[in-house]
């Protein structure tokens, strides 16, 4: 079995320092590929600091994961040696309950349900271990094939990042006519600028400040719009046909119903640690919906990939070396990121 180079973090209030896992050799439909680059995302650090329940320490975090293939078990198929791929939050799932065969693995009714990139117990009955080292073993159902038009630095992003906001953005409809509003320019909220903007919304974003308003117009969005205007906050009431909220907090849920229209939707994909409160008329009263989302399967995952291939989509990042992690974790928390950490995986 491979030992490979990682970096873990020992408990909620520990730092991430070197170490070496051991990773299975692939099995008969397995791959094992050496990774290039792993993104940081908010989620990897609520798990590594204990905010979001029970982690397995040691803790290799990391779910935006891109690289290169250089060893397949004897009965793949769908993959060879040198292929570029990348892998997201889950890496198995029962493959047969009704949301498997519906291609939405993220939601496998089995148990235990689907089998998360880290903080999770793989098939081999160990603890999950994720992109915070220089290589992995998964099944190759769970990959995603990158193109060559995408660099691996931004395709590991967009395995999380990317279809977090793709995915509710196409349920939801977005596209010509439509007016999309997104709540907060970050690691999230730039890359929904994008794929609003290529699906052809009009599409707006909102901030606390202005202080990213050029980017967001060059990302895309025709507008931007501080929270903190209570003038243009309410001259906007009911514009929206969807609503992106990216953030865990500083917004109530009544500000955002009140954003759209009639029968138009609030989508929530942020997760944040008090409890929200909405006043349920401005639900009824005008036909609204109040929606979550989280991630998307491995055929949606793929169609977003090549997306970004075809409109030339994808995230603005900060290259950092591994050692550089635990800074690179207290500046997202200060929202100090422009807009998303990229581990390069060489320095591990």
């Amino acid at each position: 079995m491979p030992d490979v180079a990682a970096y873990a973090i020992d408990a909620p209030d520990g730092r991430y320092t070197k170490t070496t896992i051991t990773r299975r050799e692939p099995g008969p439909t397995e791959v094992y590929f050496d990774i290039a680059y792993a993104g940081i995302c908010h989620s990897d650090i609520h798990t590594a600091r204990g905010e979001w329940g029970r982690v397995h320490y040691p803790l290799v975090a990391g779910h935006e994961i891109a690289g290169v293939i250089s060893r397949v078990g004897s009965e793949v198929t769908e993959f060879a040696v040198g292929d570029r791929v990348g892998v997201g939050c889950f890496v198995d799932s029962c493959g047969d309950c009704e949301q498997c065969r519906a291609g939405e693995e993220q939601f496998c009714t089995s148990t235990p349900g689907a089998v998360f990139t880290y903080n999770s117990i793989g098939r081999d009955g160990l603890p999950t271990a994720g992109g915070y080292s220089k290589g992995i073993t998964v099944e190759q159902d769970y990959l995603v094939r990158i193109p060559d038009s995408v660099p691996l630095e931004h395709a590991a992003p967009l395995m999380c990042a990317g279809i977090t906001t793709y995915n509710p953005l196409k349920r939801w409809g977005a596209g010509p006519g439509k007016r999309v509003g997104v709540i907060g320019m970050g690691g999230l909220g730039h890359m929904a600028v994008q794929f609003s903007a290529a699906l052809g919304a009009d599409t707006t974003v909102f901030g606390r400040t202005l202080a990213k308003r050029d980017d967001g117009i060059a990302l895309g969005a025709r507008d931007y719009v501080s929270t903190q205007d209570a003038d243009r906050m309410k001259e906007l009431r009911g514009s929206f046909d969807i609503v992106i909220s990216t953030i865990s907090d500083g917004m109530e849920l009544d500000a955002l119903l009140k954003l759209v229209k009639p029968h138009g939707v609030v989508v929530n994909l942020g997760l944040p640690e008090a409890s929200s409160e909405l006043n349920l008329g401005l639900l009824t009263g005008q036909s609204r919906v109040l929606a979550g989302s989280n991630i998307g399967g491995i055929r949606e995952t793929q169609e977003m990939i090549d997306f970004c291939a075809e409109h030339g989509i994808g995230p603005i990042i900060e290259l950092i070396p591994a050692e550089q992690i635990n800074e690179a974790y207290d500046n997202v928390v200060a929202s100090k990121v422009r807009y998303r950490y990229v581990i390069d995986a060489a320095t591990i």
